[in-house]
């Protein structure tokens, strides 16, 4: 089983930093891609920031040049360092991530997919 945990949020006021971190356990194999997504009040689930394996990375237009996406492959830990942050980024903080886990079974040992998402955690920026 696969679990995310998110940590990081918090209050903070317009024009500062907060770096969110991610948390990947179970018997991982390898993590191919980590996203970091945020539900407004009353809006829907949008994509913020995407790292693949080969680093390519992609970011929302309206969070480029303040977000960056990155993850520490030894520790199975994904970042999200947001500086310079707006009201309109406040919301729920959620971590994705998919890639293989070791399964075992009593017919044997298996390589099996995962795509896993985290609790969430709170971000609010206040004016």
């Amino acid at each position: 089983q696969v679990q995310l945990v998110e940590s990081g949020g918090g209050l903070v006021q317009a024009g500062e930093s907060l770096k969110l971190s991610c948390v990947v356990s179970g018997h991982i194999l390898n993590i191919d891609a980590m996203a970091w997504f945020r539900q407004a009040p009353g809006k829907q689930r949008e994509l913020v920031a995407g790292l693949t394996t080969g680093s390519s990375t992609n970011y929302a237009d309206s969070v480029k040049g303040r977000f960056t996406i990155s993850r520490d492959n030894g520790k199975n830990t994904g970042y999200l360092q947001m500086n310079n942050l707006k009201p309109e980024d406040t919301g729920v903080y959620y971590c994705n991530a998919n890639g293989t886990v070791r399964q075992i079974r009593i017919s044997g040992a298996y390589t099996v997919p995962f795509g896993s998402w985290g609790q969430g955690t709170q971000v609010t920026v206040s004016s």
